[in-house]
C-alpha cells in the first residue's frame, strides 16, 4: 500500500479554518495566545501582496492540512539581497516524524531561492527537542543569542 502523497502549497483564503487549527496549536506548544484581532491581522497579511506581507504554505496530506509555516522576507545591512526568516513551523503532533517539517523548510528554502534570496534562518525555543534534532539535519546552527526589549 502507497503512502499518500505530501502536498505543499501556498495559504488561500479557504484556508482560513484549517490554518486557525493548525496556528493555534502551535502557539499552544510554546504556550502563547494572540487576540482574535491577530488572527484576522495575520490570515489577512498572509494573503496579501504588501512588501512587508508574510507568505505561509501549507503542508496537505489527504486533502488535509497537517502543517504550516510562515516567513517573511527583509533587509539587511551586510547583504544587498533580502534575506528570509522563517517564523513559524508546526506539523501535527500525530504526524510528526513523517518528512512535514522538512518538505516545509524546503519549500520556504526554493520561495528563498526563487526571490533571490540566499538566506534563510529561524530560532526555537531551547525545549523544543524534536524539532531541533530535524533542524540540525538541514540546517546550522548559529552562536547567537536572542536579546528583546523588555515588557513594560
Amino acid at each position: 500500500m502507497s503512502r499518500p502523497a505530501l502536498e505543499v502549497r501556498p495559504i488561500v483564503a479557504a484556508d482560513e479554518p484549517e490554518w486557525r487549527r493548525l496556528w493555534t496549536a502551535y502557539l499552544t506548544f510554546y504556550g502563547t495566545k494572540v487576540p482574535e484581532p491577530v488572527y484576522a491581522s495575520t490570515f489577512a497579511r498572509l494573503l496579501g501582496d504588501e512588501p512587508f506581507d508574510p507568505g505561509g504554505l501549507l503542508a496537505v496530506l489527504d486533502g488535509r492540512p497537517v502543517g504550516l509555516v510562515h516567513y517573511l522576507f527583509h533587509r539587511h545591512c551586510s547583504r544587498i539581497e533580502n534575506v528570509c526568516y522563517l517564523q513559524d513551523l508546526f506539523a501535527d503532533q500525530d504526524l510528526r516524524g513523517q518528512g512535514i517539517g522538512r518538505a516545509l523548510i524546503e519549500a520556504v528554502y526554493r520561495v528563498a531561492e526563487d526571490a533571490g534570496c540566499p538566506t534563510v534562518y529561524w530560532m526555537t525555543q531551547e525545549f523544543n527537542y524534536a524539532g531541533r534534532m530535524l533542524y540540525d539535519r538541514v540546517g546550522e546552527k548559529t552562536p547567537f543569542i536572542k536579546y528583546q526589549r523588555p515588557a513594560g
